[in-house]
Protein backbone atom coordinates (compact mmCIF):
# COMPACT_ATOMS: atom_id res chain seq x y z
CA UNK A 1 0.00 0.00 0.00
CA UNK A 2 1.54 3.28 -1.11
CA UNK A 3 1.17 6.21 1.26
CA UNK A 4 -0.43 9.37 -0.04
CA UNK A 5 0.88 12.92 0.32
CA UNK A 6 1.71 14.90 2.34
CA UNK A 7 4.63 12.93 3.76
CA UNK A 8 6.17 13.18 7.18
CA UNK A 9 9.60 12.55 5.72
CA UNK A 10 10.91 11.58 2.31
CA UNK A 11 14.32 9.94 1.86
CA UNK A 12 16.83 12.42 0.54
CA UNK A 13 18.81 11.70 -2.59
CA UNK A 14 22.38 10.61 -1.93
CA UNK A 15 25.23 13.08 -2.26
CA UNK A 16 27.49 12.58 -5.22
CA UNK A 17 31.02 13.80 -5.67
CA UNK A 18 31.54 16.60 -8.15
CA UNK A 19 34.36 16.48 -10.67
CA UNK A 20 36.69 19.47 -10.71
CA UNK A 21 35.15 22.36 -12.59
CA UNK A 22 31.63 21.06 -12.07
CA UNK A 23 28.60 22.78 -13.56
CA UNK A 24 26.78 25.51 -11.68
CA UNK A 25 23.17 25.21 -12.76
CA UNK A 26 22.18 27.35 -9.79
CA UNK A 27 23.96 30.47 -10.95
CA UNK A 28 23.08 29.90 -14.57
CA UNK A 29 19.34 29.96 -13.86
CA UNK A 30 19.67 33.43 -12.41
CA UNK A 31 21.25 34.69 -15.59
CA UNK A 32 24.83 34.74 -14.35
CA UNK A 33 27.46 34.34 -17.02
CA UNK A 34 30.29 31.91 -16.57
CA UNK A 35 28.67 28.61 -17.54
CA UNK A 36 30.67 25.75 -16.06
CA UNK A 37 33.07 28.04 -14.27
CA UNK A 38 30.56 28.85 -11.55
CA UNK A 39 29.88 32.09 -9.75
CA UNK A 40 30.95 33.85 -6.59
CA UNK A 41 29.02 37.05 -6.02
CA UNK A 42 29.88 39.96 -3.80
CA UNK A 43 27.17 41.89 -2.00
CA UNK A 44 27.51 44.69 -4.57
CA UNK A 45 26.97 42.25 -7.43
CA UNK A 46 23.98 40.77 -5.65
CA UNK A 47 22.38 44.21 -5.56
CA UNK A 48 23.05 44.63 -9.27
CA UNK A 49 21.41 41.28 -9.98
CA UNK A 50 18.36 41.63 -7.75
CA UNK A 51 17.86 45.39 -7.46
CA UNK A 52 18.41 47.79 -4.56
CA UNK A 53 18.14 46.60 -1.01
CA UNK A 54 19.49 43.50 0.63
CA UNK A 55 17.41 40.48 -0.43
CA UNK A 56 18.28 38.85 2.86
CA UNK A 57 16.11 41.49 4.53
CA UNK A 58 13.02 40.25 2.68
CA UNK A 59 10.58 38.77 5.21
CA UNK A 60 10.58 34.99 4.91
CA UNK A 61 7.23 33.70 3.64
CA UNK A 62 5.22 31.11 5.52
CA UNK A 63 5.55 27.42 4.79
CA UNK A 64 3.19 24.51 5.24
CA UNK A 65 2.38 23.78 8.83
CA UNK A 66 3.02 27.33 10.00
CA UNK A 67 6.26 29.14 10.77
CA UNK A 68 8.59 30.63 8.22
CA UNK A 69 11.42 29.50 6.03
CA UNK A 70 13.88 30.77 8.61
CA UNK A 71 13.43 27.30 10.11
CA UNK A 72 13.66 25.55 6.75
CA UNK A 73 16.59 23.72 5.28
CA UNK A 74 19.08 25.48 3.04
CA UNK A 75 19.67 25.34 -0.73
CA UNK A 76 22.52 24.93 -3.14
CA UNK A 77 24.59 27.95 -4.06
CA UNK A 78 27.13 28.80 -6.62
CA UNK A 79 30.22 26.84 -7.45
CA UNK A 80 33.97 27.28 -7.74
CA UNK A 81 35.42 30.03 -9.88
CA UNK A 82 36.27 33.67 -10.01
CA UNK A 83 33.78 36.45 -9.54
CA UNK A 84 31.64 37.05 -12.60
CA UNK A 85 30.41 40.38 -13.81
CA UNK A 86 26.64 40.46 -13.72
CA UNK A 87 25.02 40.73 -17.12
CA UNK A 88 21.41 41.42 -18.06
CA UNK A 89 19.10 39.22 -16.05
CA UNK A 90 15.44 39.13 -15.02
CA UNK A 91 14.51 41.42 -12.13
CA UNK A 92 14.47 39.91 -8.66
CA UNK A 93 10.76 39.23 -8.50
CA UNK A 94 10.49 37.71 -11.97
CA UNK A 95 12.29 34.62 -10.68
CA UNK A 96 10.38 31.82 -8.95
CA UNK A 97 10.07 32.60 -5.27
CA UNK A 98 11.59 29.28 -4.26
CA UNK A 99 14.77 29.98 -6.24
CA UNK A 100 15.12 33.44 -4.72
CA UNK A 101 14.67 32.11 -1.20
CA UNK A 102 17.14 29.31 -1.72
CA UNK A 103 19.74 31.61 -3.28
CA UNK A 104 19.55 33.89 -0.25
CA UNK A 105 19.91 30.97 2.16
CA UNK A 106 22.85 29.56 0.23
CA UNK A 107 24.71 32.84 0.40
CA UNK A 108 23.87 34.14 3.87
CA UNK A 109 22.94 31.14 6.04
CA UNK A 110 24.94 28.23 4.64
CA UNK A 111 27.65 30.51 3.23
CA UNK A 112 28.11 28.20 0.28
CA UNK A 113 29.61 30.95 -1.85
CA UNK A 114 32.60 31.25 0.45
CA UNK A 115 32.75 27.55 1.43
CA UNK A 116 32.64 25.50 -1.78
CA UNK A 117 32.80 22.25 0.17
CA UNK A 118 29.25 22.93 1.40
CA UNK A 119 27.84 23.12 -2.10
CA UNK A 120 25.55 20.52 -3.61
CA UNK A 121 27.19 18.65 -6.51
CA UNK A 122 25.13 18.66 -9.70
CA UNK A 123 27.57 17.25 -12.23
CA UNK A 124 28.08 13.68 -11.03
CA UNK A 125 25.84 12.41 -13.83
CA UNK A 126 23.52 10.47 -11.52
CA UNK A 127 20.88 11.31 -8.95
CA UNK A 128 18.13 9.34 -7.31
CA UNK A 129 15.53 10.07 -4.69
CA UNK A 130 11.83 10.25 -3.95
CA UNK A 131 9.40 12.94 -5.11
CA UNK A 132 5.66 13.27 -4.73
CA UNK A 133 4.13 12.81 -8.19
CA UNK A 134 0.59 13.58 -9.23
CA UNK A 135 -1.33 10.61 -10.58
CA UNK A 136 -2.47 10.98 -14.17
CA UNK A 137 -5.98 9.63 -13.59
CA UNK A 138 -6.91 10.24 -9.95
CA UNK A 139 -4.92 13.42 -9.26
CA UNK A 140 -3.49 12.00 -6.02
CA UNK A 141 0.14 12.70 -5.17
CA UNK A 142 2.08 9.52 -4.36
CA UNK A 143 5.71 8.95 -3.48
CA UNK A 144 7.69 7.78 -6.49
CA UNK A 145 11.34 6.92 -6.96
CA UNK A 146 13.11 9.07 -9.57
CA UNK A 147 16.47 8.33 -11.18
CA UNK A 148 18.41 10.79 -13.32
CA UNK A 149 21.21 9.14 -15.31
CA UNK A 150 23.31 11.01 -17.84
CA UNK A 151 24.84 7.76 -19.06
CA UNK A 152 21.42 6.70 -20.35
CA UNK A 153 20.42 10.29 -21.15
CA UNK A 154 17.19 9.95 -19.24
CA UNK A 155 15.08 10.76 -16.19
CA UNK A 156 13.09 7.73 -15.04
CA UNK A 157 10.51 7.12 -12.37
CA UNK A 158 9.33 3.90 -10.76
CA UNK A 159 5.96 3.08 -9.21
CA UNK A 160 7.70 1.04 -6.50
CA UNK A 161 11.08 1.54 -4.90
CA UNK A 162 12.00 -2.09 -5.69
CA UNK A 163 10.65 -2.09 -9.26
CA UNK A 164 13.12 -3.23 -11.90
CA UNK A 165 11.43 -1.52 -14.84
CA UNK A 166 10.57 2.20 -14.85
CA UNK A 167 7.04 3.42 -15.34
CA UNK A 168 8.29 6.15 -17.67
CA UNK A 169 11.56 7.14 -19.34
CA UNK A 170 12.03 10.83 -20.17
CA UNK A 171 14.86 11.60 -22.57
CA UNK A 172 17.03 14.51 -21.49
CA UNK A 173 17.13 15.65 -25.11
CA UNK A 174 13.46 16.74 -25.00
CA UNK A 175 13.04 17.39 -21.27
CA UNK A 176 12.07 20.70 -19.70
CA UNK A 177 11.39 21.68 -16.09
CA UNK A 178 9.70 24.81 -14.78
CA UNK A 179 8.42 25.78 -11.35
CA UNK A 180 4.61 25.96 -11.21
CA UNK A 181 3.60 26.45 -7.55
CA UNK A 182 0.23 28.07 -8.25
CA UNK A 183 -0.83 25.49 -10.81
CA UNK A 184 0.28 22.50 -8.73
CA UNK A 185 -0.92 23.95 -5.44
CA UNK A 186 2.38 23.55 -3.60
CA UNK A 187 5.13 26.16 -3.09
CA UNK A 188 7.75 23.66 -4.34
CA UNK A 189 5.74 22.40 -7.32
CA UNK A 190 7.71 21.55 -10.48
CA UNK A 191 6.26 20.73 -13.90
CA UNK A 192 8.38 18.41 -16.04
CA UNK A 193 7.55 18.00 -19.73
CA UNK A 194 8.94 15.63 -22.32
CA UNK A 195 7.96 14.16 -25.67
CA UNK A 196 6.22 10.82 -25.85
CA UNK A 197 5.43 9.62 -29.38
CA UNK A 198 6.14 13.19 -30.51
CA UNK A 199 3.40 14.56 -28.26
CA UNK A 200 3.98 16.57 -25.08
CA UNK A 201 3.56 14.73 -21.78
CA UNK A 202 3.37 16.55 -18.42
CA UNK A 203 4.22 15.26 -14.97
CA UNK A 204 3.79 17.31 -11.79
CA UNK A 205 6.01 16.75 -8.76
CA UNK A 206 7.05 18.38 -5.50
CA UNK A 207 9.14 17.75 -2.42
CA UNK A 208 8.41 19.09 1.06
CA UNK A 209 12.00 20.27 1.33
CA UNK A 210 12.54 23.30 -0.90
CA UNK A 211 16.28 22.66 -1.10
CA UNK A 212 15.72 19.14 -2.37
CA UNK A 213 13.38 20.39 -5.08
CA UNK A 214 15.84 23.04 -6.23
CA UNK A 215 18.61 20.44 -6.20
CA UNK A 216 16.57 18.29 -8.59
CA UNK A 217 15.87 21.28 -10.80
CA UNK A 218 19.56 22.12 -10.98
CA UNK A 219 20.53 18.49 -11.59
CA UNK A 220 18.16 18.36 -14.56
CA UNK A 221 19.67 21.55 -15.94
CA UNK A 222 23.20 20.18 -15.47
CA UNK A 223 22.23 17.02 -17.36
CA UNK A 224 20.73 19.13 -20.13
CA UNK A 225 23.93 21.18 -20.27
CA UNK A 226 26.13 18.13 -20.71
CA UNK A 227 23.79 16.76 -23.39
CA UNK A 228 23.89 20.06 -25.30
CA UNK A 229 27.68 20.21 -25.07
CA UNK A 230 27.80 16.93 -27.00
CA UNK A 231 24.97 17.81 -29.39
CA UNK A 232 26.44 21.24 -30.21
CA UNK A 233 30.21 20.89 -29.75
CA UNK A 234 30.99 24.28 -31.29
CA UNK A 235 28.52 26.26 -29.16
CA UNK A 236 29.70 28.49 -26.34
CA UNK A 237 28.41 28.20 -22.78
CA UNK A 238 26.55 31.49 -23.28
CA UNK A 239 24.68 29.93 -26.23
CA UNK A 240 23.80 26.76 -24.32
CA UNK A 241 22.66 28.19 -20.97
CA UNK A 242 19.36 29.64 -22.34
CA UNK A 243 18.49 26.18 -23.69
CA UNK A 244 18.76 24.41 -20.33
CA UNK A 245 15.18 25.08 -19.30
CA UNK A 246 12.50 27.50 -20.36
CA UNK A 247 9.40 29.07 -18.92
CA UNK A 248 6.21 29.10 -20.93
CA UNK A 249 5.58 32.17 -23.06
CA UNK A 250 1.95 32.35 -21.94
CA UNK A 251 -0.63 30.25 -20.11
CA UNK A 252 -4.29 30.67 -19.31
CA UNK A 253 -7.86 29.93 -20.29
CA UNK A 254 -9.27 30.74 -23.70
CA UNK A 255 -12.26 29.51 -25.68
CA UNK A 256 -11.81 27.57 -28.91
CA UNK A 257 -13.95 26.06 -31.61
CA UNK A 258 -13.34 23.05 -33.86
CA UNK A 259 -11.86 22.79 -37.36
CA UNK A 260 -15.24 23.27 -39.08
CA UNK A 261 -15.76 26.44 -37.03
CA UNK A 262 -19.43 25.59 -36.69
CA UNK A 263 -19.09 23.84 -33.33
CA UNK A 264 -19.67 25.73 -30.13
CA UNK A 265 -16.73 27.35 -28.36
CA UNK A 266 -15.34 25.46 -25.38
CA UNK A 267 -13.19 26.71 -22.53
CA UNK A 268 -9.74 25.18 -22.53
CA UNK A 269 -6.43 25.75 -20.73
CA UNK A 270 -3.78 26.88 -23.22
CA UNK A 271 0.00 26.73 -22.88
CA UNK A 272 2.42 28.39 -25.29
CA UNK A 273 5.72 26.47 -25.14
CA UNK A 274 8.04 28.04 -27.70
CA UNK A 275 6.36 27.18 -31.04
CA UNK A 276 3.95 24.62 -29.58
CA UNK A 277 0.50 25.90 -28.63
CA UNK A 278 -1.18 23.20 -26.55
CA UNK A 279 -4.67 23.08 -25.08
CA UNK A 280 -5.94 21.00 -22.19
CA UNK A 281 -9.30 20.44 -20.55
CA UNK A 282 -7.61 20.97 -17.17
CA UNK A 283 -4.29 22.72 -16.36
CA UNK A 284 -2.99 19.54 -14.68
CA UNK A 285 -3.78 17.13 -17.49
CA UNK A 286 -0.96 14.78 -18.43
CA UNK A 287 -1.59 15.04 -22.17
CA UNK A 288 -2.83 17.90 -24.33
CA UNK A 289 -6.15 17.59 -26.16
CA UNK A 290 -4.41 19.16 -29.14
CA UNK A 291 -1.21 20.87 -30.25
CA UNK A 292 -0.69 23.55 -32.86
CA UNK A 293 2.64 24.47 -34.42
CA UNK A 294 3.16 28.23 -34.75
CA UNK A 295 5.73 28.97 -37.43
CA UNK A 296 7.12 32.23 -38.80
CA UNK A 297 5.51 34.89 -40.93
CA UNK A 298 7.77 33.91 -43.85
CA UNK A 299 6.27 30.40 -43.73
CA UNK A 300 2.67 31.59 -43.91
CA UNK A 301 1.77 32.03 -40.24
CA UNK A 302 0.16 35.13 -38.81
CA UNK A 303 -2.05 36.23 -35.92
CA UNK A 304 -5.03 38.56 -36.27
CA UNK A 305 -6.88 40.65 -33.73
CA UNK A 306 -10.51 39.57 -33.55
CA UNK A 307 -12.66 36.88 -35.17
CA UNK A 308 -14.31 36.67 -38.62
CA UNK A 309 -17.59 38.65 -38.65
CA UNK A 310 -19.73 35.54 -39.15
CA UNK A 311 -18.34 33.77 -36.08
CA UNK A 312 -20.94 32.64 -33.55
CA UNK A 313 -21.06 30.66 -30.34
CA UNK A 314 -18.26 32.29 -28.34
CA UNK A 315 -19.05 33.55 -24.83
CA UNK A 316 -15.95 35.68 -24.40
CA UNK A 317 -15.73 38.86 -26.48
CA UNK A 318 -12.02 39.32 -27.23
CA UNK A 319 -11.15 37.20 -30.23
CA UNK A 320 -7.88 36.02 -31.77
CA UNK A 321 -7.43 34.35 -35.16
CA UNK A 322 -4.31 32.28 -35.79
CA UNK A 323 -3.66 31.69 -39.48
CA UNK A 324 -1.54 28.71 -40.51
CA UNK A 325 -0.91 27.32 -44.01
CA UNK A 326 -3.50 24.60 -43.34
CA UNK A 327 -6.32 26.33 -41.45
CA UNK A 328 -7.45 29.10 -39.14
CA UNK A 329 -7.75 28.67 -35.39
CA UNK A 330 -10.40 30.80 -33.68
CA UNK A 331 -9.85 31.67 -30.02
CA UNK A 332 -11.55 34.03 -27.55
CA UNK A 333 -10.30 35.63 -24.33
CA UNK A 334 -12.39 36.74 -21.40
CA UNK A 335 -10.69 40.13 -20.94
CA UNK A 336 -8.86 42.59 -23.15
CA UNK A 337 -5.58 42.43 -21.11
CA UNK A 338 -5.56 38.65 -21.57
CA UNK A 339 -6.08 39.09 -25.29
CA UNK A 340 -3.21 41.59 -25.52
CA UNK A 341 -0.89 39.25 -23.61
CA UNK A 342 -1.68 36.33 -25.92
CA UNK A 343 -1.36 38.50 -29.03
CA UNK A 344 2.06 39.66 -27.89
CA UNK A 345 3.19 36.08 -27.24
CA UNK A 346 1.95 34.88 -30.63
CA UNK A 347 3.53 37.78 -32.49
CA UNK A 348 6.91 37.25 -30.84
CA UNK A 349 6.92 33.70 -32.16
CA UNK A 350 5.57 34.55 -35.62
CA UNK A 351 8.07 37.40 -36.07
CA UNK A 352 11.02 35.11 -35.25
CA UNK A 353 12.62 33.26 -38.19
CA UNK A 354 12.42 29.49 -37.97
CA UNK A 355 15.53 27.45 -37.23
CA UNK A 356 16.43 24.48 -39.46
CA UNK A 357 15.37 21.93 -36.84
CA UNK A 358 12.00 23.68 -36.45
CA UNK A 359 11.10 22.85 -40.05
CA UNK A 360 11.32 19.16 -39.10
CA UNK A 361 8.93 19.77 -36.20
CA UNK A 362 6.56 21.62 -38.53
CA UNK A 363 6.62 18.70 -40.99
CA UNK A 364 5.69 16.31 -38.19
CA UNK A 365 2.67 18.43 -37.25
CA UNK A 366 1.51 18.51 -40.89
CA UNK A 367 1.59 14.70 -41.07
CA UNK A 368 -0.13 14.06 -37.75
CA UNK A 369 -3.19 11.81 -38.17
Amino acid sequence: MVAAAPPVAVPRAPAWRTPAGGFTAWGSHLGFSGGCQGVKLSHQQMILEFGPGDPAACPPPPVRGGGTLSRARLPPGASRGAEVRPGPSPPHFSLPRLLREQWIRAKYERQEFTHPERQEPYSAGYREGFLWKRGRDNGQFLSRKFVLTEREGALKYFNRSDAKEPKAVMKIEHLNATFQPAKIGHPHGLQVTYLKDNSTRNIFVYHEDGKEMVDWFNALRAARFHYLQVAFPGASDADLVPKLSRNYLQEGYMEKTGPKQTEGFRKRWFTMDDRRLMYFKDPLDAFARGEVFIGSRESGYTVLDGLPPSTQGHHWPHGITIVTPERRFLLACETEPEQRAWMEAFRKVVDRPMLPQEYAVEAHFKHKP
